[in-house]
C-alpha cells in the first residue's frame, strides 16, 4: 500500500510537472508566435511604407515628364538618389498605366504621340517668351536684300514676320493668313500668298493649289514650324493637307531653318513631312535637353540657343 501511494504521487508529481511543462512549452509557443506575428507585421508595415514612397516618386517623375516634355533616366537617377534599375521600373509602371511614354533612355508625355492640334490663338501666349527669343535669333539666316525666303504658317514663325520691317528687300512667300496680313503693311517685302483651302485650327492655305505653286518655286532659305521634332520621326504635324505643304516648303528651299522652342522636341506626331537631315538649322530655347541637343548635333544639324 505504501508502494501504491508512493507511486501514486510520483505519477501525480510527474503528472504535474507535465503539465508545467506543457504550460511552459504552451507560453513559450505563444511568445514566439506574438514575435513572430510582431516581426511580420513590421515587415508588412517596411513594404507598405516602401510601396507609398514608390507611388509618390512614381507621381513625381510623371508631373515631371508632363512639365519638361522629355526626361533622361540618368537624370532621373540623379533627381531622385535612386538607381537606374528602379527609375526604369518606375517608367515601365507609368508606361503600363498610359502616363508616359518610354523611349531610348528615359520618357516622354503620354501626350508626346498624338493626332490633335490646338488653335492659333492657344498658341499664340504658350511659351511666349521663348518664341520671341527663337524669332529674333532666326532674323541671322535671312537672306540679302533681293532674296526670297518661305515663312511656314505659326506661331513663331508669325513673330519673325513681325520683324521683318526694314530697309531689306524681300520676297516672302507664305501660305499663313496672319502672316499675309502682316507682312502686307510692309514696304519693303514683296508679298506672295499661297492659295488654297484655309484650314480654321492654323488658319493656313492647303491643298492642290499651295503645292503646285510651291512646286515651282526655289527659295533662299525656308523658315518652317513644326509640332514636334524627333530624331527618329523627323519634324511632325497631326494634319496629312499640312503636312504635304510644309513637305513642298523643304523641298523647294535651298537652306532650311526650323523654329521649335524645345517643348517640340522629342515628341512626335501623326503625320512626318520632313527627315532630320532635311534640317540645316534648328533654333531653339534654352530648356533643350542635352542628350536631344547632341543627337541633333551628331545629325548635322546646327542647333541655335536664342
Amino acid at each position: 500500500m505504501k508502494w501504491a501511494g508512493s507511486a501514486a504521487r510520483g505519477v501525480t508529481r510527474v503528472g504535474r510537472s507535465a503539465a508545467r511543462g506543457v504550460t511552459r512549452v504552451g507560453r513559450s509557443a505563444a511568445r514566439g508566435v506574438t514575435r513572430v506575428g510582431r516581426s511580420a507585421a513590421r515587415g508588412v508595415t517596411r513594404q507598405k511604407g516602401a510601396q507609398v514612397y514608390a507611388e509618390e516618386r512614381q507621381r513625381s517623375i510623371a508631373e515631371l515628364i508632363t512639365s519638361c516634355g522629355r526626361v533622361s533616366v540618368a537624370d532621373l537617377s540623379t533627381s531622385y538618389g535612386v538607381t537606374t534599375e528602379t527609375v526604369r521600373r518606375d517608367l515601365a509602371v507609368l508606361d503600363r498605366l498610359g502616363v508616359v511614354r518610354r523611349v531610348h533612355g528615359g520618357a516622354v508625355p503620354a501626350s508626346a504621340l498624338t493626332v490633335t492640334e490646338p488653335g492659333v490663338g492657344e498658341r499664340e501666349y504658350i511659351r511666349a517668351e521663348q518664341k520671341d527669343a527663337i524669332a529674333a535669333a532666326a532674323l541671322d539666316y535671312l537672306p540679302p536684300s533681293g532674296g526670297s525666303a518661305v515663312l511656314d504658317a505659326g506661331t513663331t514663325t508669325g513673330r519673325l514676320a513681325a520683324l521683318l520691317g526694314g530697309d531689306r528687300e524681300l520676297t516672302v512667300i507664305t501660305n499663313s493668313v496672319p502672316i499675309a496680313a502682316r507682312l502686307a503693311l510692309f514696304g519693303g517685302v514683296n508679298l506672295r500668298m499661297l492659295g488654297g483651302r484655309v484650314r480654321g485650327t492654323t488658319q493656313a492655305a492647303v491643298g492642290e493649289e499651295a503645292l503646285t505653286a510651291l512646286a515651282w518655286l526655289r527659295v533662299d532659305v525656308a523658315f518652317i514650324g513644326t509640332n514636334a521634332l524627333s530624331v527618329g520621326h523627323g519634324l511632325s504635324t497631326p494634319d496629312s493637307d499640312e503636312a504635304a505643304v510644309k513637305r513642298a516648303m523643304v523641298r523647294s528651299a535651298n537652306h532650311v531653318v526650323v523654329l521649335a522652342d524645345s517643348s517640340k522636341i522629342g515628341r512626335e506626331h501623326l503625320v512626318s513631312f520632313a527627315r532630320v537631315d532635311n534640317i540645316d538649322v534648328l533654333v531653339t530655347d534654352s530648356d533643350i535637353d542635352e542628350t536631344d541637343h547632341k543627337s541633333l548635333t551628331d545629325n548635322g544639324i546646327e542647333v541655335v540657343i536664342a
